[in-house]
């Protein structure tokens, strides 16, 4: 049986890894050994991290819909509470978007909400 030499395929696999650790500080961008657990711990973190993401954007929406509500004389749980109330089904993305982008439209629904 012929010798295989295995070289090629370590060092493309150890390039891979340390490829993926770019932007590491100190050993662990280009120390392969390192490397894999730096890039095991980025994995965990970015994995986590969507999740965070998710609740770390509802807590800005909710702020900018409260800062837009407080001008005019309400605040986010009122104005939420008279939303659910008078049945309008719009989430606090596209709530937080009227009130940055058009205010004029955000207070017409504010408008709209009291009414009913």
């Amino acid at each position: 049986m012929s010798r295989v030499k295995r070289g090629v395929t370590a060092h493309s696999r150890h390039l891979k890894v340390i490829k993926a650790a770019k932007g590491a500080r100190g050993r662990q961008k280009n120390t392969f050994r390192a490397a894999i657990q730096r890039v095991e711990k980025s994995g965990q973190y970015a994995y986590r991290d969507r999740k965070v993401k998710k609740r770390t954007f509802r807590g800005l929406w909710i702020q900018r819909i409260n800062a837009a509500a407080r001008e005019l004389g309400y605040n986010y749980s009122v104005l939420i509470s008279k939303l659910n109330a008078s049945g309008y089904d719009i989430n606090r993305k596209m709530l937080a978007d009227l009130a940055v982008k058009e205010p004029d439209s955000f207070k017409a629904l504010l408008e709209q909400v009291n009414k009913s």
